[in-house]
């Protein structure tokens, strides 16, 4: 990252101009080492004294812009009030959200993943949540933005790992064999040190790499391919599972996906909830258990919660489901009573609802 400063500019027009020049520039190819490299960049602006009195607010301002140009593929963004996510009310939600990882007040609920063909339950995925002490339950699509905006998400990721790895060696010693999966961020898996990382608490809580799944999204490995791939090669070679979560959302590409070494994707819910209304996601369902087949990949479609849609799931070949048909998010200990019911129902009513 780096500042340019325009003194002499008189308008907003001219410093958008400015950073259509620079992008321009920058997107020339240049060479390293006998080899084209070709770099892209996003840029911020923020304009004295329409965006700020002083060099520090302004410098943040442009550094919220240059953020929003990133996530929305831009180029550059001129700071707006209404983009700008670093208000004071959000800013101590931040410092509450801190406090909250580092007093590990966040809970992880898990839920079940079930094998289609044989309805035996095979995994679980981890679910970080927060009960604030003053706004109750905040979903998850409000503060795990702000911890990837704050530089809070690698403390957060972690606490999740933790606590999923130890929650699976406590359902080895119950003789539960259950794989538990964990969400990764954008900039968790373009963390060099996540391997490192994820090895250490493997050995702590000595779990082996084969009963750890990491879910990772299109859109995070096209944000930085080179980066991603690197991340993503290294945790393949510690023997960790790697899956595609809510695929067909985000910047699809099948190259990447046959080079990069994946084991699982998992249909995106909107899809699944719709395929026994809208022939397109029908569609789109069955094709995509027929491209994981093809490539050797397990297939795991989300927010079944019906029995028609698990019945049209087997029928199409799809290998497991997950969603409030089986259950929702449940805490550990209840996780594991759910589990145990269910392995013991055999032929009752849990299996049995299932079978018709």
């Amino acid at each position: 990252e780096f500042a340019l400063l325009l003194p002499r500019i008189d308008s907003v027009e001219d410093a958008a101009a400015t950073a259509q020049q620079v992008l321009d520039i920058l997107q020339e190819s240049f060479a390293l080492a006998d080899v084209e490299i070709n770099v892209n960049a996003s840029i911020g602006i923020a304009v004295h004294p329409l965006h700020g009195e002083n060099a520090n607010k302004l410098i943040q301002r442009a550094d919220v812009a240059m953020y929003v140009a990133k996530e929305s593929h831009s180029g550059f963004e001129v700071y707006s009030t209404d983009r700008d996510g670093y208000s004071p009310a959000r800013l101590a939600l931040a410092s509450e959200l801190r406090q909250a990882i580092e007093n590990e007040d966040l809970l992880v609920h898990y839920q079940p993943k079930v094998d289609i063909k044989t309805r035996r339950v095979v995994g679980v995925e981890a679910l970080v949540r927060w009960i604030h002490p003053e706004h109750g339950f905040m979903p998850p699509d409000e503060f795990i933005p702000l911890a990837e905006h704050t530089g809070l998400i690698q403390p957060l990721t972690k606490l999740v790992l933790r606590s999923a790895l130890r929650q699976c060696r406590e359902w080895q010693k119950e003789g539960l064999d259950l794989d538990v999966a964990v969400n990764l961020s954008v900039r968790s898996l373009l963390d060099l040190q996540l391997p490192e990382s994820v090895s250490a608490l493997l050995r702590e809580f000595s779990v082996e790499p084969t009963r750890l799944v990491l879910e990772i999204t299109e859109s995070s490995i096209m944000a930085d391919p080179i980066r991603a791939a690197d991340v993503v090669d290294r945790l393949s070679g510690l023997g960790i599972g790697l899956a595609i979560d809510d695929f067909g959302t985000g910047y699809s590409s099948l190259s990447y996906l046959k080079r990069l070494p994946v084991s699982e994707i998992k249909i995106d819910k909107s899809f699944v909830m719709s395929m026994t209304s809208q022939d397109n996601d029908a569609v789109i369902v069955r094709s995509t258990v027929d491209l994981g087949r093809n490539l050797g990949l397990r297939v795991v479609a989300e927010g079944v919660e019906t029995i028609e849609m698990f019945n049209e799931l087997e029928s199409l070949g799809c290998d497991i489901a997950q969603g409030y048909l089986l259950s929702r998010p449940l805490p550990a200990a209840e996780l594991t009573a759910w589990a145990k019911d269910w392995r013991s129902a055999e032929e009752g009513a849990l299996v049995a609802s299932l079978a018709s």
